[in-house]
């Protein structure tokens, strides 16, 4: 009782002081994945901003959870614990938002804050106004459609990767503000450095301790029966260790990217030296070392693709992901690489690549997936956002397109 009093009071204080104070400039808020530790598309732009705007305006929400951590390592950022005294007075006060997830409705933006929207992906799966039936506990369907639709009306901009992702979310999310075509921030890194031998060579041996072999990467999305209780998770493996390092040669290397709540459930034993589980590493480093990735559902695919490299998809629970879960807005055929059915399938393809390095068969569809989603993508995203923060007339977005 006494904490939802406090919650309702403090709900209060904070939007009477986005009403009455004014707008400071220079302020920009960042947060990840609401209050996470940095990364993604706001960490991409906070990077480049810093080298244009004053550090000291520059600020991070964090959850209180995960404060210690990004104080170690991330110790040259100005810090804030989300939902604090200071986070308030900042949140309510800040001349831009930039966070790449939704806010809580209740939370009110001051009238003169510059709302941009970053995202955080592509989408394979339907999202918003798009989702058919909503099952999430504290919710329904209609009202979770209007809580979406309603956070995207106060976004002032909005990224969009490729055209695609810019159809789906005018539509899923009904956003009628100002839409930049310019691609992901996080993804200038992948475009700036596709060629660059030598970085890819010097993060390949910090990551797995050797710059030889071939890396594969396995990367899947998060499935709900990782669940087995609360504060409990599995991760399941699809496939067998051995089996699948007998189809590679001696010198490569497993990579496991799992969600880090299931990252230590996965038992790896025996197969140290050419088996890693990667929880922690940014992802566009594991992307640059990786020879194939493996993936089923998971939007990996369409930042990877940037890199034209191969890809193995594994949807081993395609029935029972397709009809239970939230369906998907692309017809998953159109996959840049074989689909593995099963796990004969599964090590057919993987001897493939190994034999070939590629997949020959797959170029003209890795060509049509390459041109549909990463079109837009130029290596200069996060300079973009940078100039329109930095730009005393902010909503001239006449050069941002392209």
């Amino acid at each position: 009782m006494i904490k939802r009093i406090l919650s309702k009071v403090y709900k209060i204080i904070f939007n009477f002081a986005a009403t009455i104070f004014p707008m400071q400039r220079g302020i920009v808020l960042f947060e990840s994945f609401n209050g996470k530790l940095p990364s993604d598309n706001p960490y991409a732009i906070y990077q480049e901003l810093v080298k244009q705007a004053e550090k000291k305006n520059l600020y991070w929400g964090i959850k209180k959870d995960h404060i210690k951590e990004a104080r170690k390592q991330y110790p040259d950022l100005n810090l804030v614990p989300r939902f604090s005294i200071k986070w308030l007075w900042l949140a309510t006060r800040a001349n831009f938002w930039v966070f790449n997830s939704r806010m809580p409705n209740w939370l009110k933006k001051n009238k003169e804050t510059i709302y941009i929207q970053t995202w955080h992906g592509t989408p394979l799966k339907k999202l918003g106004a798009d989702i058919q039936e909503v099952a999430m506990p504290g919710t329904d369907t209609e009202k979770y459609k209007n809580n979406f639709i309603f956070e995207a009306s106060r976004w002032d901009y909005l990224i969009a990767p490729n055209e695609y992702s810019e159809k789906i979310f005018k539509q899923a999310f009904q956003f009628r503000n100002h839409m930049l075509e310019i691609g992901y921030p996080r993804n200038d890194e992948l475009v700036n450095n596709r060629n660059n031998e030598q970085r890819q060579q010097e993060l390949k041996k910090k990551i797995i301790g050797k710059d030889n072999g071939r890396v594969v990467l396995y990367a899947p999305t998060w499935r709900d029966d990782y669940f087995i209780k609360k504060g409990s998770y599995k991760f399941f493996m699809p496939f067998d260790l051995e089996k699948t390092l007998n189809c590679l040669e001696e010198d490569d290397t497993l990579i496991i990217r799992p969600h880090y709540l299931v990252g230590d459930s996965i038992d790896i034993k025996g197969y140290e030296d050419r088996v890693k589980v990667c929880i922690n590493e940014a992802i566009n480093d594991l992307y640059l070392i990786s020879d194939l990735l493996i993936t089923d559902y998971s939007s990996v695919m369409f930042d990877f693709a940037i890199l034209k490299r191969p890809m193995l998809f594994y949807p081993y629970d395609m029935a029972h992901y397709k009809e239970k879960l939230r369906g998907f807005y692309l017809d998953y055929n159109e996959v840049p690489g074989p689909i593995a059915e099963n796990e004969a399938h599964f090590y057919k393809f993987l001897r493939e690549f190994v034999l070939y390095g590629q997949f020959p068969q797959y170029e003209v569809k890795t060509r049509a997936f390459e041109q549909l989603f990463c079109s837009w993508e130029h290596g200069n995203a996060a300079e973009k956002i940078s100039k329109l923060i930095t730009n005393e007339n902010f909503g001239d977005q006449k050069n941002l397109g392209g």
